[in-house]
């Protein structure tokens, strides 16, 4: 079919990390033994968390996390993985519309989902004796089903209106999984109605989740000071520093590719940032977050111990 003197696109080829042929397989056996130890960190927390000991929110909430981080590594890695050592870098079109919908999808729910932990942190630290009331069983899994349903919803509108624009050429693009920064830059028609959508989605997506985590955490912050026990102070402070450390890696990479979509000439970066948190932040999640975590840390042991003997 033809738009204009352009050709439709039925087909996508796929650029690797690098260029150069002789840094292939040494990025190949990297990234493969990064998402072999994101498989391995977050499979253990999804393990460790269902323990009777850890029955708090906070760790059912963790779970959920490891969850959405092996999905979203699984989504974009294997794939790229397999473009690294093939000279065949294709992917169909379907293929595309499905991998971006579902990295949008466990991005935004993810999203959300630090936000809601940021909450339960907040609950936790600024009304412990209601903790147990407000954190309910149901509560949490009602906000996990809210944060799918975000997710999902602008998982839809984001890849339908992408896929919605002429996407005339060329086949080949500077990126190692569809995403919408290098799918924008084949549109053969004026993207700037759409370029302004993404803006505002971002905003809502991103910044405000963000604002939500950094208002609950100047509320914690506040509460924190106040304790008289340097070490329950230290505890909690440590806690919330983790989060913090992920919230801060995985906003800051978000916004700096969602904010310019067009921008070719960070093109380049926008592929370290988004194997920043396709790939290594999904990684750094188990250790930074989970395995910092006193009692996750002593039921791993048990754990660990028990399948020893086994």
């Amino acid at each position: 079919q033809d738009a204009g003197n352009h050709t439709l696109l039925t087909e996508f080829v796929l650029s690797a990390l690098s260029s150069r042929p002789d840094l292939q397989h040494l990025l190949f056996f990297t990234v493969c033994l990064v998402y072999s130890m994101t498989l391995i960190g977050n499979l253990l927390i999804c393990m460790v968390t269902v323990h009777p000991a850890l029955h708090l929110p906070m760790y059912f909430f963790l779970r959920v996390l490891s969850l959405l981080d092996i999905s979203t590594a699984t989504v974009v890695v294997p794939k790229m993985l397999v473009n690294l050592l093939s000279e065949d870098r294709s992917i169909s079109y379907l293929g595309c519309v499905t991998q971006l919908y579902c990295v949008v999808f466990f991005a935004a729910t993810e999203w959300y989902l630090l936000a809601a932990m940021a909450y339960d942190r907040y609950v936790a630290v600024c009304s412990p004796l209601r903790y147990s009331a407000i954190m309910s069983t149901r509560a949490c899994l009602s906000l996990v089903l809210l944060c799918c349903c975000s997710g999902q919803v602008v998982s839809v509108v984001q890849t339908a209106w992408v896929f919605t624009l002429s996407l005339c050429g060329p086949r080949r693009i500077n990126y190692f999984f569809c995403d919408i920064p290098p799918l924008v830059m084949l549109s053969c028609t004026d993207t700037a109605l759409y370029e302004r959508q993404l803006i505002s989605a971002t905003v809502l997506v991103i910044f405000t989740p963000f604002c939500l985590i950094l208002l609950s955490y100047t509320c914690i912050i506040s509460s924190i000071l106040k304790i008289s026990s340097a070490e329950s102070r230290h505890k909690t402070f440590s806690t919330c520093s983790s989060h913090l450390t992920v919230v801060t890696l995985y906003f800051a990479s978000g916004t700096l590719i969602y904010l310019q979509p067009k921008s070719s000439s960070s093109q380049d970066a926008k592929k370290i940032l988004a194997l920043i948190y396709t790939t290594v932040i999904p990684t750094l999640n188990p250790l930074i977050y989970s395995l910092r975590n006193k009692e996750v840390k002593e039921v791993l042991i048990r754990v660990m111990a028990v399948l020893m003997k086994k």
